[in-house]
């Protein structure tokens, strides 16, 4: 199993990876790498992150490459409530199929696929961009120290539990108040 620090070991090339049937990695990023990480944009606030690692294999199956890897890592992001560190545990199953049969956008509008783990094939496999993607995906949301209640308005952790509300449900009400008027 190879062990990866760098961005630039981080990008396996297809060709490789077609010569050899397949390759084990453990991507572990050097502090440097993790703090450009935990610093860009895409991270929204990160005040820490460590134990960040990708680990698992990528290999051919036809003229296709598919990925799979387990993402971990300990992320500290400010409490939407109080702003005090909240550490959070992330550990995730991640899945790419590159494929060079990825059909091309037209127009303006496109289908998305129904398989969401398909990318298109190009000449590498940037396991760096796969595990940036895989974290911002993973990060809480709404990320709240121990016990703190969310106060003034809808709780945005509650919205799923929450039944949605009828756009139309208040015309009724109108329709009958109207029609009761004109019945006087």
């Amino acid at each position: 199993m190879d062990e990866i620090t760098t961005p630039k070991a981080a990008r396996l090339p297809v060709a490789m990876i077609r010569r050899v049937g397949g390759i084990d990695f453990v991507l572990r990023p050097e502090e440097e790498w993790r703090l450009r990480l935990r610093m860009s944009d895409q991270m929204n606030g990160l005040l820490g992150l460590t134990d960040l690692s990708l680990a698992g294999t990528v290999r051919t199956e036809g003229r296709d490459v598919m990925l799979e890897a387990t993402l971990a890592a300990t992320v500290i992001q400010p409490c939407v409530v109080t702003l005090e560190p909240v550490t959070t545990r992330i550990e995730a199953e991640v899945r790419r199929h590159y494929t060079e049969d990825m059909p091309e956008p037209d127009g303006e509008e496109t289908e998305m696929p129904e398989d969401d783990t398909l990318e298109p094939l190009s000449g590498q496999v940037d396991l760096g961009a796969v595990m940036a993607e895989a974290l911002v995906l993973n990060l809480p949301l709404y990320p709240r120290a121990e016990g703190v209640e969310f106060e003034g308005g809808e709780d945005p952790d509650d919205t799923e539990d929450t039944p949605p509300e009828k756009p139309f449900a208040g015309l009724a009400g109108l329709r009958d108040k109207l029609s009761g008027e004109g019945s006087d």
